[in-house]
């Protein structure tokens, strides 16, 4: 059980080490051209931006599901490469289908892999959020002398 909590967390940090790398470098994107997105007409290159971001944090977001899948197969906790990425990507979005369980050596991993997936698309949407709430100055769109 401790190796697990152990082999589980070291995962977990790696995936938020990767994760904080691709948001870094979308943040600075995002700045580096936030004039450009302000500018009218803003909700074409607004909307296209987004698309990109996104992209680009689900991509972070599948290496997370590839490290834990190599590790899943290298354990031996899965036996095929196909098995292992897809109960990683369904165990990372909380899906959990339950077709594929882990064995007793390796079960508690199953749920720290869900918990990092929670966690990630959390902070994904933290930073959509607040790239878009960037652009727009404080108390645009309300209603002037409520």
């Amino acid at each position: 059980m401790i190796r697990q909590f152990a082999v589980g967390s070291a995962l977990i940090v790696l995936s938020f080490a990767i994760h904080a790398a691709f948001m870094a470098l979308a943040v600075r994107a995002f700045r580096r051209y936030e004039a450009w997105l302000a500018r009218a007409p803003q909700l074409p290159r607004l909307a296209g931006a987004l698309c990109v971001l996104s992209l680009w944090l689900l991509m972070s977001m599948s290496v997370t599901v590839w490290i834990w899948a190599l590790y899943l197969l290298w354990s031996g906790a899965l036996g095929d490469l196909e098995t292992a990425v897809y109960f990683s990507l369904v165990s990372f979005t909380t899906l959990g289908f339950g077709d594929i369980v882990l064995d007793r050596p390796h079960r508690l991993l199953s749920g720290m892999l869900a918990a990092n997936g929670l966690v990630l698309f959390g902070l994904t949407t933290a930073v959509l959020i607040d790239l878009i709430r960037s652009l727009h100055p404080a108390g645009a769109g309300e209603a002037s002398g409520d």
